[in-house]
């Protein structure tokens, strides 16, 4: 795992931002999987999980006191199965960058994108049964979802890199 950017706090700070816009915006649609993605590439598996579940908060506090969410049982424990899906694509995606430790880190990053994103897709589509929205696993629907997972993974990827380019660069410069 990587130790920069300035610690796991500050990168959970980031992805809870990107969280709220992201909730704001697409309601529905939040890309948790960039979201685990990012955590898990670059803290340690337990801290990853940890701010997973954050941002998971996040998106359901914002949810269901800003955009209306029902407050049903139902959405309640589609909500929970979202946090689980969440979780289990961090596991993945960190298992999948210890297999490919010798990749690259950016190198891996679309890899361990489409592992999560297939964990992820299956185990709501397991219990859509459940929760209802088996429509939503429409192809059309889940490749959307899929691209707006990787527009939000790259862009993070891009901030994480340009923020450590930046604190090389300054350090460098102190010495």
């Amino acid at each position: 795992m990587l130790k920069a950017f300035s610690g796991h706090r500050a990168l959970t700070l980031l992805l809870v931002a990107a969280c709220a816009s992201a909730s704001l915006i697409f309601a529905c649609a939040t890309p948790f999987v960039a979201f685990a993605v990012l955590a898990a590439a670059l803290l340690p598996l337990r801290q990853a999980i940890v701010t997973t579940l954050i941002v998971w908060l996040a998106n359901q506090a914002i949810g269901f006191g800003v955009l209306g969410y029902p407050r049903t049982w139902d959405a309640v424990l589609a909500g929970l199965f979202i946090a689980g899906a969440s979780v289990a694509a961090t596991i993945v995606t960190e298992r999948v960058f210890h297999a490919l430790s010798n990749l690259g880190r950016l190198a891996t990053y679309p890899l361990a994108m489409i592992a999560a994103f297939a964990v992820f897709e299956v185990l709501l589509y397991a219990v859509a049964p459940i929760t209802g929205g088996v429509e939503t696993f429409a192809p059309e629907i889940v490749g959307q979802i899929a691209f707006t997972n990787a527009v939000w993974l790259a862009g993070l990827v891009a901030i994480v890199e340009v923020a450590r380019a930046v604190g090389a660069t300054q350090r460098s410069a102190t010495r």
